[in-house]
């Protein structure tokens, strides 16, 4: 079977409509059957409706997709009831261990994305893995950094994604491989992400499986749940009837 491929984090503003036509168009040449850009909790339904037809145009399907920076639990709770219903992914970025935890356990949780250099505020241990493999809860990678960065950063970076990527298999947590970038130039293609993923510790299969069945999985999984015709996983109304 054909494998559909996604980037789920193309980081450009949402209010930015020329960039992100261009990143949008580029990545439809390039072979993207799904695209999303971030969302905050500050969104307008008007942008949304924006860049979806923006993505149309392209020739791209957009996924709609909120990331959220949570202060503490609560917080996080807070947003998840407000907004798990109006997107189609949910990513929650990972500066805070406590909100890492919570985050991995929550099944509203589709993403669990640390964008720190730093090894110490990358918090992606066993129990980190554990609480996540029980939510279908996801790893995702970003691979800007490795574009951008040399020398020692870079390699203190790659140790880090080493370990982080042989505890999420380990545990059987999905990895999803996004890209991060914000500019037309850092785009590659899909089997180009793929191979970064041989960096740290992804084969061919779970390579590419994060670039396609992996963030395919978290779309069609939400799109049915968010569905009308949604009653619960693996029940749906096909057709009402008349008393």
């Amino acid at each position: 079977m054909k494998r559909a491929f996604a980037d789920l984090h193309l980081k450009v503003n949402p209010r930015d409509q020329l960039e992100t036509q261009r990143l949008f168009e580029r990545a439809a040449s390039f072979g993207y059957t799904f695209v999303s850009v971030p969302f905050s909790n500050k969104f307008s339904e008007e942008e949304l409706s924006k860049v979806q037809t923006t993505a149309q145009q392209a020739g791209v399907n957009f996924i709609s997709r909120a990331d959220f920076h949570a202060r503490n639990e609560n917080d996080l709770t807070h947003f998840l009831r407000k907004f798990r219903r109006r997107f189609e992914v949910i990513c929650v970025i990972c500066d805070d261990k406590d909100v890492a935890r919570q985050a991995a356990k929550d099944r509203r949780v589709d993403l669990l994305n640390f964008p720190s250099l730093d090894y110490h505020k990358r918090f992606f241990d066993r129990a980190e893995a554990e609480l996540a493999s029980g939510s279908l809860t996801a790893l995702e990678v970003d691979v800007k950094p490795l574009l951008i960065l040399d020398g020692p950063p870079r390699v203190r970076l790659l140790t880090s994604l080493r370990r982080e990527i042989a505890v999420a298999l380990e545990f059987h947590v999905p990895v999803v491989v996004s890209s991060g970038i914000a500019e037309t130039r850092l785009m590659r293609l899909p089997k180009d992400m793929a191979s970064l993923g041989f960096l740290f510790g992804l084969n061919e299969e779970t390579a590419l499986d994060a670039v396609s069945t992996n963030p395919a999985a978290i779309i069609g999984r939400n799109r049915e749940k968010l569905s009308s015709r949604f009653v619960a996983p693996g029940i749906s109304v096909i057709k009402e009837g008349k008393l």
